[in-house]
């Protein structure tokens, strides 16, 4: 029987406070093929087990990802032909296609050239905070590094950055009074990233470059080349995926070491754990919370019959602590292995730059822990308030500052 004090999954106060988890968890064992009223909208279906998730994942011919897109919110069809220039809100063929030309900016030889620049980057970053033993790790630390390597990925000069992190936070934070007012506020976010694509690719077509706007606005594939509403498009959804995700999951790595001590230590005395460490961080603080589908024909998932456009929300956050698949899922093991977590997806949409994140988080962690082992919390943690992204917007730290 489930509790009576669920949580409303669909409300983005549920999450200001701490992501839902033991309503994941109830709902795992009672419901996890469960319908989620919402006070503004039309309800859903929140799947919540591992295996489901999956399954649904892999088959976009019954769970799609374009007729309603990926985001929880219905829209009207003007909308959608926007949404659905996003390689996120693609199915196949159309999907495939345009996965395979992206792929051009994400092999392993662009990823590899970027890790002397992302080691450079970070020792910087790390280099104005060692000295004032007190900061925001959001804004100082956590927010700094993949903003400077995806303005270095998409050739964006730097001087711009800070503006990529205005443009970020409006798109998806706009249920987040600090960051936006309203979804319209949102819309001129996407509106003006638009624009900003659309004079980096001006500037680059046509002209050979290794930064990935450049490899993008030139690349063909079986006489397929990007249009430029589409680049602008990808554009926008790498902004957000490169930018957010990151930036999320180094904050709430950090504070799962913070939190767990003896994890920390484990890691400190045993610097071959930071790849286990890393995905540990990845499966426990999960940055992005879910993503939608859009049933297509009446179809069943554990007994309920779900009908044709019946929205369907992957809880990637509530798969990650799946007991059927992680031992002792509540608890945080820097070591833990195998750890085939969700947190990048799973399918024809798994994580375009998981290489890349991936890299990222290693070098931002074996740095901070080689040059501020000590690190704690010196006040609250304020949570975003979104029902989508798992975001930290403030974390004050301290710790003992090298002399200069």
């Amino acid at each position: 029987m489930l509790p009576e004090d669920l949580a409303d999954l669909s409300d983005a106060d549920t999450y200001s406070r701490s992501v839902p988890h033991d309503t994941f968890r109830a709902l795992r064992r009672e419901a996890p093929v469960y319908f989620q009223k919402e006070r503004k909208g039309r309800g859903f279906w929140a799947f919540t087990r591992y295996d489901d998730i999956v399954v649904a994942s892999k088959d976009p011919h019954r769970f799609s990802s374009a007729r309603g897109s990926t985001n929880l919110e219905d829209y009207d069809e003007e909308e959608l032909s926007l949404m659905r220039l996003i390689m996120l809100n693609m199915d196949p063929p159309q999907h495939g296609k345009f996965r395979r030309l992206v792929n051009y900016g994400f092999t392993p030889l662009v990823t590899s050239f970027m890790e002397p620049r992302i080691r450079l980057v970070t020792t910087q970053i790390l280099d104005k905070i060692a000295q004032r033993g007190e900061v925001d790790f959001v804004q100082t630390v956590a927010a700094e590094l993949p903003l400077m390597v995806i303005a270095e990925l998409l050739g964006i000069p730097l001087d711009d950055r800070h503006r990529i992190f205005d443009f970020s936070n409006r798109l998806i934070g706009f249920d987040d009074p600090e960051f936006g007012t309203s979804k319209e506020d949102a819309k001129a976010a996407a509106m003006e990233v638009w624009f900003y694509a659309n004079q980096l690719a001006e500037q680059r077509k046509d002209r050979e470059g290794s930064d990935l706007c450049s490899i993008l606005i030139n690349a063909e594939v079986d006489g397929f080349r990007l249009t430029e509403a589409e680049f602008d498009a990808f554009f926008l959804m790498l902004l957000v995926a490169g930018n957010e995700t990151t930036r999320n999951l180094i904050s709430g790595g950090m504070l799962a070491l913070i939190e767990h001590p003896e994890q920390r230590a484990r890691l400190l005395a045993d610097p071959s754990l930071m790849g286990s460490a890393v995905e540990e961080m990845l499966r426990w603080v999960t940055p992005i919370t879910c993503f939608r589908r859009t049933a297509t024909c009446d179809t069943e998932m554990r007994g309920q019959k779900i009908r044709e456009n019946d929205k369907v929300v992957l809880y990637y956050a509530a798969a990650n602590r799946d007991e059927a698949i992680f031992p002792e899922p509540e608890r945080f093991d820097v070591g833990r292995t195998p750890n085939e977590h969700l947190a990048f997806g799973v399918g024809e949409h798994f994580c375009l730059g998981s290489s890349l994140a991936r890299l990222e988080i290693r070098i931002m962690f074996t740095e901070l822990l080689r040059r501020f082992p000590d690190m704690e919390l010196a006040g609250p943690v304020t949570r975003l308030r979104s029902n989508f992204i798992n975001g930290i917007k403030r974390m004050p730290v301290r710790f003992t500052a090298e002399k200069g």
